[in-house]
């Protein structure tokens, strides 16, 4: 991105990933540009390879919504993927994550951003916990055990991964290791490289078109399953604390201290606008 680009860049961009979800979708996406108006953000639809007319309804309001974006998958590859597709498109510094099917309350999702704009550059992840979930029974009680077996694993912190209601920093994401159902482990993942992640109570609604992509049971044999790569990932973890980059060149004095690196792009070299921390 160059200075131009920068400037013209907006200061969130919301991430929506959908799979036949013609029913809520075009909904939602007036109900963010609500929430948002004001706001300089972009809103990036990525539909995973729909066979519904989920395309076609969010298309039509190209005129509606001029800050949407329509990004498509070729096949279908999971929500984990349409998050990472929406998160490379984005242009803005902070991201925001929603479910496409409507249960996450857009409203909530601006107070995430506030926090994770207020917050320290080491805080790089505001997770939305559900409240008062409109889940069946069997729902919640799948998630209570997925989550109690990785909380007591991974010592994340973490009551609610399952929550799509999240607002973290684009680059802090793009630095994780990816893999099919990332999405389940965002703040375990961030804190493997160093971050500090926070949590905000958020709403929970009933959804009102479409249907679950997952069973119980499907959802909890794929949950436990990549916990166990998740460990692993953890176990082999090695934070280098600071990283300082020498100030060298011959128009500086010789005992000028060495400064912080605050930042890498995703290749690994260092920012040419300014000298970051780099969570390597």
């Amino acid at each position: 991105m160059d200075l131009q680009d920068a400037a013209q860049a907006p200061d969130v961009a919301v991430v929506v990933p959908v799979f036949d979800e013609e029913g809520a979708a075009p909904d939602l996406a007036r109900e963010i540009a609500a929430a948002f108006a004001g706001r300089a953000f972009e809103l990036i639809f990525v539909d995973d390879a729909s066979t519904d007319a989920t395309w076609a309804r969010l298309s039509a309001l190209a005129s509606e919504i001029p800050q949407l974006r329509l990004l498509r998958h070729g096949r279908n590859a999971g929500q984990s993927r349409a998050v990472r597709t929406g998160v490379l498109a984005a242009r803005a510094a902070v991201v925001v994550t929603l479910d496409g099917d409507g249960q996450n309350d857009p409203a909530d999702a601006p107070r995430l951003v506030d926090r994770i704009a207020a917050a320290p550059s080491r805080v790089a992840m505001i997770a939305g916990v559900r409240v008062k979930r409109r889940d069946s029974l069997a729902k919640r009680a799948a998630s209570r055990i997925a989550n109690g077996v990785r909380q007591s694993l991974l010592k994340d912190a973490a009551a609610d991964t399952g929550c799509g209601l999240k607002a973290f920093r684009r680059e802090a994401f793009l630095r994780l290791p990816y893999f099919d159902h990332l999405h389940r482990f965002l703040p375990a993942l961030m804190m493997r490289e160093g971050y500090e992640v926070a949590f905000e109570p958020v709403g929970h609604r009933p959804r009102q078109a479409g249907r679950s992509k997952y069973t119980n049971f499907g959802r909890l044999m794929a949950s436990l399953s990549d916990l166990a790569g998740v460990v692993w990932l953890a176990s082999r973890a090695r934070n280098p604390g600071d990283v300082l980059e020498a100030r060298l060149g011959e128009d500086r004095e010789d005992d000028r201290h060495d400064e912080k690196v605050e930042g890498a792009s995703e290749d690994g070299h260092a920012n040419s606008e300014a000298i970051k921390l780099a969570r390597r």
